[in-house]
Parts: structure tokens; C-alpha cells; sequence
């Protein structure tokens, strides 16, 4: 097979979301920078799908503080109080930065961004460009991308990376035909989102496939709160083929008002005070309850309903929502939405400092793929935020890196091709492994879980795991390739999943007795590496 092409740089961002982008852009300013995205450049990631919007504290009678205790309430305190502080205090200026690019917002007849109420927040703080801000950041991103040194590789996957004794010095790829190469690097950022495609219903793109985390892993690096997995309220129901897409809390924002199938007003039982915009775990949970107590739909959800809202205002802060319903068949205004949840986003990934270092020597993550940030449940709106702060951050720090003399050891070579030879000789299809591996999921480490079915959702991912993969083609061999870092990224979710034994933010243990005050739990992070597995309780580690 052998290496067909082979580059060096000072700086290897891996991922082309928001996250990488803003990276790379400044890194860049250090030295030369390669951008490398298993899809296309700012089409791939979740960044761009993003409709709600982006948290900065921007008003006189909003604080700092108070977006801070929020973020810690909402994420039921088991953030990583340090990357909080750096989210809420450097969101404004990063937003600054968005308006400098040239990103447009809508705005109040004031001439200031305008911002709305989103769930879990005490003060409307979430700033918007329509349903559509996640694109808005984007595009403006990729314009400024395109007008700089970057170089920008499309469509070509990192298979695993490259070290140098305890440090990471580039990554080797491949194209999407197969061909192999590498790029030798002073630094790498991981800047490859989330693993919602690990579930059988994601509002992810089919990029959600949670390479970086194995990556990371079979490097060396330490993972967090693996378990922390978000499920958005309100996904789409029907049709079959679009279940689990993003319906956005910009809805309930905007007043949308949550009904089961006898037309009550459900979350007065769960959140009386906050209602429809309670933080995304009290909601998911809510809805699946109704469900699950035959309160639901006939198609397993229930109603989310904007009928009551003037029309005009639906089509001016709804547009994206009103155009995707009625392309179902469905009109807003004037019938409700049949929403369920949905497998969203990563609370947990790699352990970072403030400055997106790793615990490996060269490698930098930023994005979805580093865990802290939001704790044990994100609230709706610091995604986007942290998309930014952290970006900045990672590409900053990485583009300080030394020179080295980098090289990668040809043994790394022989592992990767194999691998890939030893799929010549499978028996089962990379897409049946997925398909089973996701149900699984779906079934066994969902929104409610006990020990007994995380275990023999195990026992499954790991029968999975031993059976051989099928593959001939390039496209193929990255199926399989791909495959096998979601059975690798489904067993860190279960392992912190069975190790954390309470409930907690987006991870609820139906099975354990005791329910800690979030404020006085004895158990911290989880903490997962090729080297060890084990959680936090009381200072030590167990």
C-alpha cells in the first residue's frame, strides 16, 4: 500500500467545524497551518446546523457572574470550574470578533444584538441570527478562511496520530479512495466534535461520529465524563425519516408551549417555575416520562405547540422551523409539532486546561470533542460560545508551540495498513455493525439507565468489537475504520456510565438509591485512558 503523500506544517488542526476553523485562523498567524476535515469545510459538523443561538453576557443588566452560576447550576456542578470562568467572561468579545468578520445578528431598533430567553438561564443572554445562527457563524468563518494562509484539505480522514515518544507530532491520513499519507506537525488540534451517530437517533450529521475521542484515546490522552451524554428535548418525530432532527429551543424561546396527548401543559408537574424553558435534561426526561406513562403520542412523543403565536413573528424568528415543517407536510402556525428526544451532544471528552492543552505533549482539543466545559448538562447556547472561546484558545496556544524535528516512526506505518489488511478477511459489513451497535445504544444507555442494562449493553459493543470487519474499497475501509472508533467511543460511555453511580444532570441511574444533592456529591469526573478507568470520590480516585 505504502504512503502515497506526505506534508509537514507547524500547525495540523483536525476538523472543519466552527471550532477548527477559529482555530486555524489562529494558529495561522504563528506559522504554517493545514486544516484537514473528513468533509467539506464548514458543511460537515454540527456547527452549522446549529439554529438557537449564542450566550454572551451584552447587557448592562445581565452579569458575568450570573451566565457563570448558570452554566455551574445548569451543568449540576461537576464543570470544570476554570474552562466555565473562561467561556463566560471571553463569550462577549468573541462575539465582538463574530461582528467584526462581518456576521449579521439580528439586532433591536437600539442598533444592539438582539438576544432571547433560552432554558436553564435567568436572563434572555442567547444572541441570533433567526433560526439559523450556527450558519451564519460559519459562513462568516469560511469567508475569512478562504482570504487567508490556511491550507485547507477536504475530505481527508485522520486515521490515527502520529507520536514521537510521549508526544504527538502529526497524523497519519487518508483520502476518501484510500490513499495514505501524512502530515508531520509542531502541533495538533482535535477540533472534530461529537458522537451523536453512536445512537440510533441523533439531530448530528453523519460527520457525529466521535473520531476525535478515539483518537485521543489510543494516543494517550485522558477522557472525562464520558457518560454525559445530552439528549435535546425536542427532536423531530415524523416522518420516519427525519426522526431526531433538531427542532430547536429557539421554539420555546419564542413562547412554544409543550403538550401531551391529552392537550395538558405537562412541565407544571416537572418545573413550575421555568416550564418549557427548564435546562435540557429536566425537559428530556419530562417528555420521556409522559411517554413512558402512556401520556405520549401514538408515534412515542408529544406536542410542541406554536399556534398561538402571530404568524408573522413564526416567520420572521422561526423561519427554518416553519420551512422544514412544511416540507413534512405540516404548518406551524397552525398546528403543533410531534417532537421527541434525541441524542444531541457530549458533555464529556478530553480533559484540557484553560489553554486546550491535553494530558499528551502536543496535542490540543477544543470544541465538542473537550469535555469540562459543561459539566454533567449544556446549556442551550454555550455550544456555540465555546465553539469560539475555545477555538481561539487552541489555535492561539498550539501556534506558540516550538519547532521540532518531527517524524513519524515507520512501525506506525505497518500498524495502520494492518489494520486495514485485516479487513480483507472480514465476514460482517461495516454498516450492520453500526446499525447494531446503535439500537443497542439506543435501548441499554439512553435517558434512563441501570446497571443491568449498561452491562449487557456492553457485553454487546464488545462482541461487536471482536467481530471482523468486512471492507475492500477506500470508501469501505473508512467505514470500517470509522466504525471501530464509535464501538471504541460506546465503550467509554458505558464504562463511565456504569462507574458513576448517582444521578446526575443528563445521566440518570434509575437503579441507585441514594440521590445526592448535586452540590454535595461526593463523586467528580470519570476518567477513562489506555492506562486506567476509574471516578473521582472524595478527592481520590476509585
Amino acid at each position: 500500500m505504502g504512503v502515497i503523500t506526505t506534508e509537514d506544517c507547524h500547525v495540523l488542526v483536525i476538523g472543519s467545524g466552527g471550532a477548527g476553523i477559529r482555530a486555524a485562523l489562529e494558529a495561522a498567524q504563528y506559522g504554517e497551518t493545514i486544516l484537514i476535515g473528513k468533509t467539506i469545510a464548514g458543511k460537515g459538523g454540527c456547527t452549522v446546523m446549529a439554529e438557537g443561538g449564542y450566550n454572551a453576557v451584552l447587557r448592562e443588566a445581565d452579569t458575568i457572574v450570573g451566565h457563570l452560576e448558570d452554566t455551574l447550576k445548569g451543568g449540576a456542578y461537576l464543570n470544570d470550574r476554570a474552562l466555565a470562568d473562561v467561556l463566560v467572561n471571553e463569550a462577549p468579545d468573541r462575539m465582538a470578533d463574530l461582528v467584526r468578520m462581518g456576521a449579521v445578528f439580528d439586532a433591536e431598533e437600539s442598533c444592539m444584538i438582539a438576544q432571547r430567553p433560552f432554558g436553564g438561564q435567568r436572563f434572555p443572554r442567547t444572541c441570533y441570527a433567526g433560526d439559523r445562527t450556527g450558519h451564519e457563524i460559519v459562513m462568516t468563518l469560511l469567508e475569512r478562511l478562504r482570504a487567508s494562509e490556511v491550507i485547507i484539505r477536504n475530505e481527508i480522514t485522520a486515521l490515527e496520530l502520529a507520536t514521537d515518544g510521549n508526544r504527538v507530532c502529526g497524523a497519519i491520513t487518508s483520502t476518501r479512495e484510500g490513499e495514505i499519507g501524512a502530515i508531520t506537525a509542531d502541533a495538533v488540534v482535535l477540533a472534530t466534535g461529537g458522537a451523536g451517530q453512536i445512537y440510533d437517533i441523533t439531530t448530528n450529521s453523519t460527520a457525529g461520529t466521535g473520531d476525535g475521542y478515539a483518537l485521543g484515546y489510543r494516543a494517550g490522552a485522558e477522557l472525562i465524563d464520558m457518560e454525559m451524554v445530552q439528549f435535546h428535548p425536542t427532536g423531530a418525530v415524523h416522518p420516519y425519516d427525519a426522526r431526531g432532527r433538531l427542532i430547536t429551543e429557539a421554539v420555546r424561546g419564542e413562547g412554544g408551549i409543550l403538550k401531551n396527548l391529552h392537550g395538558e401543559r405537562f412541565m407544571s408537574r416537572y418545573d413550575p417555575e421555568r416550564m418549557e424553558l427548564s435546562t435540557r435534561d429536566v425537559v428530556a426526561r419530562s417528555i420521556a416520562t409522559e411517554v413512558l406513562e402512556g401520556r405520549g403520542t401514538e408515534r412515542g412523543g408529544v406536542w410542541l405547540d406554536v399556534t398561538h403565536l402571530a404568524p408573522e413573528e413564526i416567520e420572521t424568528r422561526l423561519p427554518s422551523m416553519l420551512e422544514q415543517y412544511l416540507a413534512f407536510g405540516v404548518d406551524i402556525r397552525k398546528e403543533p409539532m410531534e417532537v421527541a428526544p434525541t441524542a444531541h451532544h457530549m458533555m464529556g471528552g478530553l480533559r484540557i486546561t484553560p489553554n486546550c492543552e491535553t494530558s499528551v505533549l502536543g496535542l490540543f482539543a477544543c470544541g465538542e470533542v473537550a469535555g469540562g466545559v459543561h459539566g454533567a448538562n449544556r446549556l442551550g447556547g454555550n455550544a456555540l460560545a465555546e465553539t469560539q472561546v475555545f477555538g481561539r484558545r487552541a489555535g492561539e496556544t498550539a501556534g506558540r508551540s516550538k519547532e521540532q524535528k518531527n517524524r513519524i516512526d515507520p512501525e506506525q506505518f505497518d500498524s495502520v495498513e494492518e489494520k486495514i489488511a485485516a479487513f480483507g478477511a472480514g465476514e460482517m459489513k461495516p454498516s450492520d455493525c453500526v446499525a447494531r451497535m446503535k439500537r443497542a445504544m439506543w435501548d441499554g444507555a439512553g435517558i434512563y439507565r441501570t446497571a443491568a442494562a449498561l452491562t449487557a449493553t456492553r457485553e454487546a459493543i464488545l462482541e461487536l468489537a471482536a467481530s471482523p470487519l468486512a471492507a475492500s474499497s477506500g470508501r469501505e475501509i473508512l467505514d470500517a475504520w470509522t466504525a471501530q472508533n464509535m464501538l471504541l467511543v460506546a465503550g467509554m460511555i458505558l464504562d463511565g456510565a456504569l462507574m458513576r453511580q448517582e444521578s446526575r444532570g443528563a445521566h440518570v441511574r434509575t437503579d441507585c438509591a441514594v440521590r445526592w444533592g448535586v452540590e454535595d456529591s461526593p463523586y467528580g469526573h470519570t476518567r477513562i485512558s489506555p492506562s486506567y478507568r476509574g471516578i473521582e470520590l472524595a478527592g481520590r480516585i476509585a
